[in-house]
């Protein structure tokens, strides 16, 4: 058994995307960890990255979309069984809106009362709570 201490910890990005009341979320490829679970635009920071640039990266090698990072709106720390993610969330501006699908299997704008209707990750269904219950 692992203890916490020894887990490896990966620092994740995510976007706050608003568009008329409704949020883009982008659901998992297949193949992929958690396959087919639904969260914001999200991806990994690399080493030597800052949140703003790994986000801006992983969206537009994801979705081939560009946003404008803005500030930091929620952190999640979630512990897996094999690893603890620190998950921060940035609220962006989407700067170009023709949304192409490369590395997300499915994409979806959904109000908040429509949230329920989607499975998330641990991690992004408490980024999912804040967010409902107003932070």
């Amino acid at each position: 058994m692992t203890s916490s201490n020894s887990k490896r910890s990966i620092r994740v990005v995510a976007a706050e995307i608003e568009r008329d009341g409704a949020f883009l979320i982008t659901q998992r490829r297949p193949t992929a960890t958690l396959p087919l679970l639904w969260e914001f635009p999200s991806g990994k920071v690399e080493a030597g990255e800052t949140d703003e640039a790994a986000l801006v990266r992983e969206i537009r090698e994801e979705m081939d979309i560009i946003v404008r990072v803005g500030k930091l709106s929620m952190f999640i720390k979630h512990e897996y069984d094999d690893y603890t993610i620190d998950l921060c969330v940035y609220r962006c501006e989407l700067i170009s809106e023709d949304i192409r699908p490369r590395k997300v299997h499915d994409h979806r704008w959904v109000l908040p009362q429509e949230m329920d209707q989607y499975e998330f990750p641990p991690a992004d269904a408490q980024t999912i709570e804040k967010l409902l219950s107003g932070r």
